[in-house]
């Protein structure tokens, strides 16, 4: 499976999120730890899902870049 994460610039590090995995969160100090770090979110949440017995949602997230005039 494909999920789109979203990675925001805290004050002193990176989160990240799952639009399509409620409460699938992650920080780390730079972009790379914290893509490692959602990385293992989303695998721990979906194990978590499977073993409470609860459906598995289908990414449906999109991922798009809008240019404009500054």
């Amino acid at each position: 499976m494909r999920y789109a994460v979203v990675i925001e610039r805290a004050k002193n590090n990176y989160a990240a999120y799952v639009p399509d995995l409620l409460g699938c969160v992650a920080t780390g100090k730079t972009v790379k730890e914290t893509e490692a770090q959602i990385q293992e979110a989303i695998q721990f949440h979906l194990r978590g899902m499977r073993e409470d017995g609860l459906a598995i949602p289908e990414p449906s997230s999109q991922v798009a870049y809008i240019e404009v005039a500054a």
